[in-house]
């Protein structure tokens, strides 16, 4: 209000001055003095308060600008910040989606895994080389403990079909068996001694020799004595078949001779040691080096009594130790033991988690036990038997006639126990 004031007064005096050149009284000089100020008064109020107010129009433009343009960017600046953590959720689960893709093969192992090959890309044989004997434990090139996991043909007379490449194939592959066993009965249902067809079983026996070979696998020749009872029944066809066998192959460094399945009937250490004594030579002077298991008494039980008078003279033998779980419990493992302690170097190169007639209800249980006495002893061990016979120790379904690729519904329970067991 001071500056309207001043102004007002400004243009009296200059208006009062003019006003003095005419001859007007004091009374109406003043009285037209107080008229001009007040008008002048009014006048400057008006003109100052429309330019006040432009002023302050102009003001609240200015401020609300930057209001608005702060009320404006607040969402924009709110946006990047409530997707930041969408972006970042993504982020996060990615590699979460690439452990599971990590963790896939791992998982995926147990299937595609071949695990007779070693980490170098080599078979049995090529990793392993040829098998030796020290102590009563099987070793291989390198002088290191090696345990054979595999499984044995049914008699070859019922089921040549699964003495194939194939079938070793699949089984060394899908199993991860690093041995099979070829079983060429001598007795029974067209054996070799019983009027089979001689050549055709020993040509079967040398397709499952190569079809093993190509695969680097150990093979095991089984002269498969049973109701003959005594080795000594067939022992000239035994000799001359070792023979022959022995030098067809004594440049193969994966065979493995097993020259008297299963003695019975009575049949005495005694007994077995002299044949024993009078086949090795024979193979011995084709192939020095070759491993011989040999049978002991009652179905290849009676290893504690082999450990009391053992073959000597030659090196790389071996004594047979067969048993099925749900028959052959902890009383046949003391037995064994005793042939551990004595310094008998056993091979189970047949055995099922059934009972002893190949039939019957699995011992889980007891088969565990046993396999864990094995894994412990570091002994080798062979299942039987690979064919569709409507039995508990076959492998393959009765409806199956499948000779390789087979799938878990075509695998009857043992196989699958056995397939497990092996991996182990």
């Amino acid at each position: 209000m001071k500056a309207k004031r001043i102004l007002a007064l400004i243009l009296v005096i200059c208006m009062f001055t003019v006003g003095c050149s005419c001859n007007d009284s004091k009374e109406s000089e003043l009285n037209n003095l107080k008229d001009i100020m007040d008008s002048v008064d009014d006048g400057v109020s008006l003109w100052w308060d429309s330019s006040n107010a432009n002023n302050e129009n102009g003001d609240q433009s200015t401020s609300k600008a930057p209001t608005e343009e702060v009320t404006t960017e607040e969402p924009t600046t709110e946006e990047p910040t409530t997707e930041e953590p969408t972006t970042e959720e993504p982020t996060t689960q990615e590699p979460t989606t690439q452990e599971t893709t990590t963790q896939e093969p791992t998982t995926e192992e147990p299937t595609t895994q071949k695990p007779v090959i070693n980490d170098e890309g080599k078979t049995p044989y090529e990793a392993h080389g040829r098998l030796s004997v020290s102590g009563t434990k099987l070793v291989d090139k390198y002088g290191n403990p090696y345990q054979l996991k595999g499984a044995s043909t049914h008699g070859i007379s019922w089921f040549p079909q699964y003495v194939s490449y194939d079938t070793f194939k699949y089984l060394r592959d899908a199993f991860g068996v690093n041995v099979v066993r070829i079983a060429m009965y001598t007795a029974e249902y067209a054996g070799y001694c019983s009027g089979g067809n001689k050549e055709e079983l020993k040509k079967l026996v040398k397709n499952g020799v190569d079809a093993a070979t190509d695969l680097g696998l150990y093979v095991i020749v089984d002269w498969h004595i049973l109701s003959d009872c005594n080795p000594h029944t067939n022992k000239s066809e035994a000799i001359n078949f070792f023979r022959e066998m022995s030098s067809l192959y004594k440049d193969y460094d994966n065979i493995i001779y097993e020259i008297c399945n299963e003695p019975n009937g009575g049949t005495s250490w005694s007994d077995i040691k002299s044949y024993a004594n009078e086949v090795i030579p024979v193979i011995r002077s084709n192939d020095p080096n070759a491993i011989i298991v040999v049978g002991t008494p009652t179905w290849s039980q009676d290893v504690d009594q082999a450990s009391y008078d053992k073959i000597t003279g030659y090196d790389n033998i071996m004594y047979a130790l067969h048993y099925y779980a749900a028959t052959h419990k902890q009383w046949l493992r003391d037995k064994a033991q005793t042939a551990i302690n004595n310094g008998l170097a056993l091979f189970v190169t047949e055995f099922s988690i059934c009972d002893a007639s190949g039939n019957g209800g699995l011992d889980i249980n007891e088969a565990n036990r046993w396999l864990e006495f094995l894994n412990n002893n570091g002994i080798s061990f062979v299942g039987w038997n690979l064919s569709n016979k409507g039995e508990s120790s076959a492998m393959f379904q009765t409806w199956t006639n499948k000779i390789s690729g087979f799938d878990d519904s075509e695998l009857s329970e043992w196989a699958k126990w056995l397939r497990d067991a092996i991996k182990k």
